[in-house]
């Protein structure tokens, strides 16, 4: 009676225990990468920082490298195109600046602009879906080209501010 109780408890116990290979699983493992289409576009630049900035190279490198984000396709063409936007922000930050935007405040945008490109290449290194971050890192270049902008249109004199 004992021999048969084992074999009863070993036999349930294998069938229990075994795969179920007719089950079909189903993993979607393919990310849908998002649409450039659906990104905003870098802010305008008037003209008389246009006049500065066409003479300071690393700015026009920076700016070839962000206008081929609006030209990937997959997510390999969104890694290549970060990563050479940390090359070329690297080469702009130790670039020297025009002496009209050698000021914190165009510096300090570039940080930003920086810490959110490096945000979306940790997103695309973990396979996070990159479009919220690669919104900001947007965000935060058009910050940083509207701070030319409001650079070139302000009227204050910081010297009357400074000698006081």
């Amino acid at each position: 009676m004992g021999k048969i109780l084992f074999y009863g408890v070993v036999f349930f116990m294998v069938l229990s225990c075994k795969q179920e290979t007719g089950k079909e699983v189903d993993l979607d493992t393919q990310e849908t990468f998002f649409s450039v289409d659906s990104l905003p576009k870098p802010v305008a630049v008037n003209v008389k920082a246009v006049e500065i900035l066409k003479d300071w190279q690393a700015f026009k490198d920076m700016e070839t490298a962000f206008e081929s984000l609006y030209r990937v396709a997959n997510r390999e063409d969104l890694t290549l195109v970060i990563e050479d936007l940390i090359e070329k922000q690297k080469l702009l930050e130790n670039s020297e600046y025009p002496a009209v935007f050698n000021k914190s405040q165009i510096k300090s945008r570039q940080k930003v602009f920086q810490t959110f490109i490096l945000k979306t290449k940790r997103d695309l290194q973990y396979f996070v879906n990159a479009k919220e971050s690669t919104l900001e890192m947007i965000a935060a270049y058009n910050a940083y080209r509207n701070q030319f902008n409001v650079l070139m249109n302000s009227e204050l004199d910081l010297n009357l501010i400074m000698n006081e």
